[in-house]
């Protein structure tokens, strides 16, 4: 099976295409960033690509989001993340998907060679190979998000709100009353935990917080 490397540090990248080529991988590429890492994807597509989450040029979450392109553009493409960290936001993104051929291991654990290349191969396979520390923590990122506390309804509110639109904006869109509106807002401030403020900064900090920046 062909595969994919993204990782920036060199000495790293080497050992990853050694230990690939020793369990039967055919590395076709090799890179130390993300956007190359999706040309690569497209010209060769292999079978596995492997990528670090922090790569350049931000060094933040630039692998992660790459994993998530390359899942949505070539669905048959297996991906596995090796990094020191756990990248909430847009693993917890990757993961609440079709799970089928992913992995997401953290390097600091990987303790054996063969249960490593173990996992390149279930994850290849098909199958899915998550360290439970990345699991425990996305799952306390998930039970502790007080996002997760609105409904579907109060969800569809906060969003009109994001995009700009007033009360009256918002009961058009919905094709509900203001006051039902009202209402909804009121419950959304409560369940945000937002501090005490006046009613339009503490809006604004709602807005925010549904934006991932608050």
């Amino acid at each position: 099976m062909r595969a994919v490397i993204a990782e920036d540090s060199v000495l790293l990248r080497i050992g990853l295409v050694k230990v690939l080529e020793a369990a039967g991988f055919d590395v076709v590429a090799e890179t130390g960033d993300a956007e190359a890492v999706l040309a690569a994807v497209e010209e060769h597509r292999p079978g596995l690509v492997v990528l670090d989450v922090r790569m350049p040029p931000g060094f933040t979450d630039e692998g992660v989001r790459a994993a998530l392109v390359i899942r949505k553009q070539w669905p048959d493409t297996a991906v596995l993340l090796l990094s020191q960290y756990v990248e909430e936001r847009y693993a917890a993104d990757l993961l609440s998907g079709d799970t089928r051929g992913v992995g997401y291991l953290l390097k600091e654990r990987v303790a054996d060679v063969e249960e490593f290349i173990d996992a390149l191969r279930r994850v290849a396979g098909g199958g899915t190979a998550l360290d439970p520390q990345v699991v425990s923590q996305l799952l306390l990122r998930r039970h502790s998000d007080p996002l997760d506390r609105l409904t579907p309804r109060e969800r569809d509110v906060l969003e009109l709100m994001a995009s700009g639109r007033s009360n009256a904006g918002i009961a058009e869109g919905l094709v509900v009353s203001e006051s039902a509106v009202a209402k909804h807002i009121n419950s959304i401030l409560a369940k945000l935990d937002l501090p005490k403020a006046d009613a339009d900064h503490r809006r604004v900090l709602a807005v925010l917080r549904f934006l991932g920046v608050g």
